[in-house]
């Protein structure tokens, strides 16, 4: 197939051969498989409706459309005169019965070959795989061939490989967490990707649980179908596997894992301006219990040596009610919550406990001490929302918290 420069040559040296007026070139590049999608198509139908211009010259008839979606919207601009003649570089189609019929045959002999085209990929890439081969872009610690007798044969990258091993090890032997992981990468090794860019820590994370690095892979994604690959494992199956006994216990242990706390996402480091973050704790007490904490502390993002120290909920507590007695909040926020509360209450009491409605009555409140209440005692949603009032993000340093101006 020419270029589009190519294309758009020929077509002018017809348009002088044959005297026709030439009012715009349109240029497209976009795939023409799915209907509606090409921005440039769209404005040639457009234009033509508008009366514009009344006939297109182009190299093919596949040129103008791939799917039946298109190649009707073509023909109906055809039957409604608006859409004179169309030219290519060996034949002309007009609005007559045989040349639209023809027209439609071979925007149609397009689509097939397309959607054949799709089927020979997916067979072929289904083969591939079948062969052990790795059929797309090669996970980091790799490299893609760029060789057409080594097509899908990936190699080992020397340069990124040795450290991918290094990361399951340290998460293996040392139970390293990803985070300490990512700062060892960032600011120790200056670890980049292939496209020169910082590794993410949820990247580290895929890569972690990625059998790909002992030989395994699944093609494709959640399909449940696995192969043995032809490329060099960086790891062993038990390096892996012990990796991921590791995650699991440090996802445990830091209780952090879909655990959502009150006050995170509220509050910014004093030191060195990374998000506060929550974790649980849990102490093995004399009597046999274990008791349960909450901390609050600087996630060390922007700066791993951040010297902030935590602090815990109760401490916490104590701390925002101190700014709460003195700020002016939203007085009827509040209020509302505490009307809300009361008339649940009331209801409870009717419904449940046979008592009369409307006993507990509806007063006025001393909203910095009903605001305290929800503090200790509200759910997360309270807490967050309560908090909200504020309009200001709150700023904790070596456990003190305080108002950013």
């Amino acid at each position: 197939m020419l270029s589009i420069d190519s294309q758009v040559k020929e077509m002018l040296d017809i348009a002088v051969r044959e005297n026709l007026e030439i009012i715009e070139i349109k240029r497209e590049s976009h795939s023409a498989k799915d209907t509606g999608q090409r921005e440039i198509f769209n404005e040639l139908t457009s234009d033509i409706r508008q009366g514009k211009f009344n006939g297109i010259i182009t190299w093919a008839p596949d040129r103008l459309s791939r799917n039946a979606g298109d190649l009707g919207a073509i023909v109906d601009l055809m039957d409604q005169k608006l859409l004179v003649e169309i030219r290519t570089h060996s034949q002309t189609f007009t609005n007559n019965p045989n040349e639209k019929f023809l027209l439609m045959i071979l925007g149609s002999q397009a689509k097939l070959e397309n959607d054949n085209r799709g089927i020979n990929v997916k067979r072929g890439m289904r083969t591939r795989v079948e062969m052990g081969l790795w059929p797309g872009m090669a996970p980091l610690g790799y490299l893609n061939q760029n060789r057409m007798d080594k097509k899908c044969q990936i190699i080992v990258d020397p340069l990124r490989a040795p450290i991918i091993k290094q990361i399951f090890e340290k998460v293996a032997y040392e139970r390293w967490s990803g985070r300490k992981i990512y700062n060892w990468l960032k600011f120790d090794l200056n670890f980049k990707t292939r496209g020169q860019k910082t590794l993410a820590l949820s990247g580290i994370y895929v890569l972690l649980r990625n059998p790909f690095y002992y030989g395994m892979f699944e093609y494709p994604k959640n399909s449940g179908k696995w192969y043995q690959g032809k490329h060099k494992p960086i790891i062993t199956q038990k390096l892996f596997d012990q990796a991921q006994i590791n995650i699991r216990t440090i996802e445990t242990t830091c209780g952090t894992k879909n655990k959502e706390f009150a006050f995170t996402k509220l509050m910014i480091c004093g030191l060195c301006g990374s998000s506060i973050t929550g974790q649980e704790k849990f102490k093995k007490l004399i009597d046999g219990t274990t008791a349960k904490y909450i901390y609050y502390g600087c996630t060390r993002a922007k700066n791993p040596e951040c010297k902030n120290t935590y602090i815990r909920e109760e401490k916490l507590i104590s701390e925002l009610g101190k700014i709460i007695d003195k700020v002016e909040i939203d007085q009827l926020g509040v209020q509302g919550k505490f009307e809300d509360e009361v008339r649940r209450l009331n209801n409870l009491q009717t419904s449940v406990l046979g008592g009369d409605k409307g006993k507990i009555e509806i007063k006025k409140i001393d909203v910095k001490t009903y605001a305290k209440y929800l503090l200790q005692n509200g759910n997360i949603s309270e807490k967050r929302e309560l908090l909200s009032l504020l309009k200001s993000k709150l700023i904790c340093t070596n456990k003190k918290i305080t108002l950013l101006s």
